[in-house]
């Protein structure tokens, strides 16, 4: 059975636990995982034994040679189509995605299907399934790794004294693209100075300052699938306190890096790097979760947080960066894209991590 019709297989052999009869997929990251779609408007109909997937006139040709279910492509709402969808079906309890439906969606949805079918919100559970990726998921995130760490050599060669954080920040997207990449995954992080102790500092028009700590935050997007990663340097002088940082935070990462492996509990990776830390007394200036999944999103499950207890699994691919930020001084975030395997964890990023003056 192709690997798509497997994913719903697998989403349909829920519904009794769900207790529906049928769902509506309408998140398109997870319309994409079921049905290989790319368009900007879909919706997902499945019940046990029939797929189908609505979308509009604009991608009637591109949802042929994508879909690999039946789809249709329609003038006028979609949403109405799929209540059309589930009255001709007989259904009684038609479930949506209910952290990813609008109040005005449901209402809709809900004034079209009438009496007689009960609309129930379900959990994430496409997502659930998105967390362990195949093989071929697994190698478009490394095309999209290794074409990150292209990049962003090719962009620190181009350095030079004097440019603003949103020059560097553009250079690193043009070059990006340049190595094959369709996309920025996500806006670029490029801080210099006092605002790299900003976790998610946007780009600005500053100078990026010599002798102080430029934190670059990337990640490719390729085949739809995404990359992250972190590094640190220093144009000009790399100070004393500014090596002590950065070792601190590598020996944290390092750590939770070697923590990851089947069967360990998102927690406990995120404690390793936090243990590191508070030998160095910076435990406090660790501001974010350890890591977190990625795949056709920059930020997927599982999230290894405080609080996270879900075990890692084989196929999983997360970041691991730990980070401290140090206000008035600066921060250090170290960052790779990361592969859960049978016997441990291979780290797909490249990109070096000792710290280097440019």
């Amino acid at each position: 059975m192709p690997e798509r019709a497997q994913r719903r297989r697998a989403l349909t052999a829920r519904f009794r636990d769900l207790e529906i009869d049928g769902l509506l997929v309408s998140f398109l990251p997870n319309v994409r995982y079921l049905t290989g779609f790319t368009g900007s408007n879909a919706i997902l109909a499945l019940t046990p034994d029939s797929a189908l997937m609505y979308t509009d006139l604009r991608y009637q040709t591109q949802s042929k040679q994508q879909v690999d279910c039946k789809s249709q492509a329609m003038k006028g709402s979609i949403w109405h189509a799929a209540a059309g969808w589930a009255k001709r079906k007989k259904l009684t309890r038609i479930g949506v995605e209910a952290a990813r439906v609008t109040l005005e969606q449901q209402a809709d949805l809900a004034k079209k299907l009438g009496n007689g079918i009960v609309i129930i919100g379900v959990g994430r559970e496409v997502e659930k399934l998105r967390r362990v990726k195949s093989p071929e998921e697994i190698q478009a995130i490394s095309r999209s790794v290794q074409i990150n760490s292209m990049a962003y050599a090719a962009a620190l060669a181009r350095f030079k004294a004097g440019m603003s954080e949103r020059d560097l920040a553009a250079e690193i997207g043009y070059q990006m693209r340049r190595a094959g990449a369709d996309d920025t995954a996500f806006e670029t992080i490029v801080a210099s100075g006092d605002r790299s102790a900003l976790p998610h500092a946007r780009p600005s028009s500053a100078a990026i300052e010599p002798n102080r700590l430029l934190l670059i935050d990337m990640g490719a997007l390729c085949e739809g699938y995404t990359s992250d990663m972190t590094r640190v340097v220093v144009p000009g002088r790399i100070t004393s306190e500014t090596r002590r940082l950065y070792q601190a935070v590598l020996e944290a990462q390092l750590a939770a890096i070697d923590a990851v492996r089947p069967g360990v509990k998102a927690v406990d990776v995120d404690n390793a790097a936090r243990q590191t830390l508070k030998k160095h007394s910076l435990d406090e200036l660790f501001k974010h979760s350890t890591g977190h999944g990625l795949g056709l999103e920059i930020h997927e499950a599982p999230r290894l947080g405080k609080r996270e207890k879900l075990k890692l699994e084989a196929g999983m691919v997360i970041t691991i960066e730990p980070g401290a930020y140090k206000e008035g001084f600066g921060g250090v975030r170290i960052e790779d894209t990361v592969l859960v395997t049978e016997t441990g964890c291979q780290i797909l990023t490249p990109t070096a991590k000792k710290l280097v003056a440019i």
